[in-house]
């Protein structure tokens, strides 16, 4: 009786999920002809009991033994047991064959999302929860499972069922049929009476699981915090407030919710015994026979069970209609717009000309086409921003005519405060965003005309906040490179001074790291980050913030095999430290998106202004 998430266009959703099962059109229609045989038989085995005790049974009262004929009883019932046998392998061969089509059809769904998540804009996740997402995989995907695999063929048993079953109570007696349909009327009303105040508690259960989930996970995750301040008997006292009101609602929810089958039960009984009674005076009235009754009896006590049946299952359709619109409405999402025509290939050099080759050169240039030609331009880093405005929202700027370059070799840092822009100046090369204004150029080519994936193939990015698989070591720091030998992976450790902390690893560098690398510091995790960078060999390189997680002692370790990293690649840093940016080419300073100063660290020093501040201690660097 829980009451589940209504669809907003319940129609088109259910046909949008009978598409995936209509791709194998001929064993649907295999599924609801089974269905409806196995229902039939159900049906046709009920009416047998009227010939039989109406031709076989009744004759033979006060008739001797000897005298009796059992071989036309016994093959009646054997045609009956034939039915039943029927039905049972139909029964059995739809839920087969529907387990079949509902899995294949569940996994074109999964794989449906999970390809087009691959295509949707960094912008959608930065606007959608990660857990918002999960529930279309775990939850929504569960609901349609269960649809498919039960609701599906159990509304169409159950609406066989009943139109057979009250077609052969008609035909068997009309008078008896009205008060089925009285006490269906009175059976209903009840259901729907209590059904919708246990709805309202369910809703309230809901609401108050959610706050205690929400409590535990939130306490879960500042344990750390509680058992510093001493909180734990404050978070206790929380919880089982919290607690106690999950209980009162869930009481009185399930409450009302269990005592609907009694009820009807009841009803049930009561309702047989008004037919038993009834028929018996129309059978001494003789306007009624011995059979009839019997089978309209067993009628009887197969009518209301498919109605209970349909009204669950119609809540599970509900809840899967909910959670296919969500999946739905991810899949129709608009993917990632890319009208780039410029792509990235292997070039070498020959005549002192650069020309196209398919084997790996570690030399690239970009292929750009003119009609049925195209030009060839080495690909060297050169990175510049043209009076670039841009804001993650139309009302709201958060760049303001950029102007910036970035030499094939240099180093440009910016600092600044949170939210000043710095890492938004890094997206925008990534086109993980588009401008609004301006234009950004990569070695003279306006980066829009750059197919994404050879674009982000040109950059590697190392983040604050350091991702690992659940791979060896090897293959995490491979992630850089997929074509990279074990010895340019190892080499890529060297640099980022990994390899010593790799080989002290049970396994080295066959080393399982699982949970994110939850067994390693946070400072081993940003040098594996630092060291796939490596093995991606870009020309440029982004450090957002790369050393902010690595000590003093360990960055001044690192340094050395960083420079050589960075040496004769274009590298954009944005860093908390102004140690990490002393020795850059340029530096910027942003603040509310506007570039205030520039300079190498010497002149902004001598000017005495922003950077000045941050560096003597005046302001600090956030």
């Amino acid at each position: 009786m829980k009451a589940a998430a209504k669809p907003q266009n319940g129609g088109k959703t259910l046909l949008r999920i009978l598409s995936y099962l209509s791709r194998n059109r001929v064993q649907l229609v295999l599924v609801v002809l089974l269905v409806i045989l196995s229902s039939g038989a159900q049906v046709a085995g009920n009416y047998f009991l009227k010939p039989i005790i109406n031709d076989y049974i009744m004759p033979m009262i006060g008739v001797s033994k000897a005298a009796r004929n059992y071989s036309s009883f016994i093959m009646m019932l054997c045609m009956m047991a034939i039915i039943y046998i029927v039905g049972i392998c139909s029964s059995y061969a739809y839920k087969y064959l529907m387990m079949k089509m509902s899995n294949r059809a569940l996994n074109e769904i999964r794989t449906d999302l999970f390809n087009k998540m691959q295509d949707l804009p960094v912008k959608y996740y930065d606007t959608h929860a990660h857990g918002e997402i999960m529930s279309c995989y775990t939850n929504d995907v569960d609901t349609i499972r269960e649809s498919m695999s039960e609701s599906f063929t159990a509304v169409i048993q159950s609406l066989t069922t009943v139109i057979g079953t009250f077609t052969m109570m008609v035909v068997l007696s009309p008078s008896l049929t009205c008060i089925i349909v009285i006490m269906m009327i009175i059976m209903f009303l009840t259901i729907r009476t209590i059904g919708g105040k246990s709805r309202i508690y369910f809703r309230r259960q809901q609401a108050a699981i959610g706050k205690v989930n929400g409590y535990v996970e939130e306490m879960f995750e500042g344990v750390k915090v509680v058992k510093v301040f001493n909180h734990e008997k404050k978070i206790c006292d929380t919880f089982d407030d919290l607690n106690k009101q999950l209980r009162d609602e869930a009481t009185i929810a399930n409450t009302l919710a269990s005592i609907i089958m009694p009820i009807m039960g009841n009803l049930s009984y009561i309702t047989y015994a008004l037919i038993a009674g009834v028929g018996a005076t129309q059978i001494i009235g003789g306007t009624l026979d011995v059979g009839s009754l019997a089978s309209f009896l067993q009628y009887s006590r197969s009518f209301s069970q498919p109605l209970v049946n349909m009204s669950q299952q119609f809540n599970s359709i509900l809840a899967a209609l909910a959670g296919a619109e969500r999946i739905f409405a991810l899949i129709d999402e608009k993917p990632e717009v890319d009208d780039g025509i410029v792509t990235l290939v292997n070039v070498e050099e020959v005549d002192g000309q650069l020309v196209e080759c398919e084997q790996r050169t570690n030399r690239w240039a970009w292929k750009h086409p003119h009609g049925n030609e195209f030009t060839l331009v080495e690909m060297k880093g050169d990175v510049r921003f043209h009076d670039v405005v841009f804001g993650y929202e139309e009302n709201h700027t958060v760049l303001k005519n950029i102007n910036l370059f970035a030499k094939p070799g240099q180093k440009i840092a910016f600092v600044g405060s949170t939210g000043a822009g710095k890492t938004t100046i890094t997206n925008l090369i990534n086109r993980f965003y588009d401008i609004n204004k301006g234009s950004i150029t990569y070695d003279g080519i306006d980066i829009k005309l750059i197919k994404k994936d050879d674009l982000r193939t040109s950059l590697a990015m190392v983040l604050q906040d350091t991702h690992l698989f659940t791979e060896t070591v090897m293959e995490n720091i491979r992630y850089g490179n997929l074509n990279a030998t074990d010895e340019e992976v190892i080499a890529a450790a060297k640099l980022a001074n990994a390899d010593g902390f790799i080989r002290h690893l049970p396994q080295g560098y066959q080393t399982i790291l699982t949970a994110d690398g939850s067994n390693l510091s946070q400072g081993q995790r940003q040098l594996l980050a630092i060291a796939r960078a490596a093995v991606a060999n870009p020309p440029v390189l982004i450090l957002d913030e790369a050393t902010s997680s690595i000590d003093t002692r360990t960055e001044a370790i690192i340094q050395d095999g960083m420079d050589r990293l960075m040496k004769g690649r274009t590298v954009f840093v944005i860093a908390h430290r102004l140690s990490t940016v002393r020795n850059a080419n340029a530096i910027m300073v942003l603040e509310h998106g506007e570039i205030i100063e520039r300079g190498d660290h010497e002149e902004l020093l001598a000017q005495k202004g922003k950077y000045y501040q941050l560096c003597t201690g005046a302001e600090e660097l956030s």
